[in-house]
């Protein structure tokens, strides 16, 4: 059996994305370091593109393709705004930063 044999269909690419969504799930509840807990979240958001081209791959549809764009920029977003939070953490403490260490950034 070689690779060009083998023919992917969808619900290979569903069965992926639900393993990479319960992984980045299991990461972000299990986890306490913000830096992981980020990359679980970005995890979660590439499971769920990936769905939505799957699904649009099989409806012939571009809709699913276009959200994908906005949740990438939504992604995007979340990743700058996160960072400026984490890099805060470390400036106000030496160690690194947890879930629990987001009570030092009040006033």
């Amino acid at each position: 059996m070689t690779l060009a044999s083998v023919h992917l269909t969808d619900s290979y690419f569903l069965t992926f994305a639900a393993m990479l969504f319960s992984i980045g799930a299991v990461g972000l509840l299990i986890r306490r370091n913000v830096l992981v807990m980020f990359m679980c979240v970005e995890l979660m958001l590439n499971a769920v593109n990936l769905t939505f081209v799957t699904f649009a791959k099989t409806l012939d549809d571009i809709r699913g393709q276009a959200i994908v764009f906005f949740v990438l920029v939504v992604a995007a977003a979340e990743v700058a705004v996160g960072l400026a939070i984490i890099v805060a953490i470390f400036r106000r403490r030496r160690g690194g930063a947890t879930a629990d260490d987001i009570d030092l950034l009040r006033g």
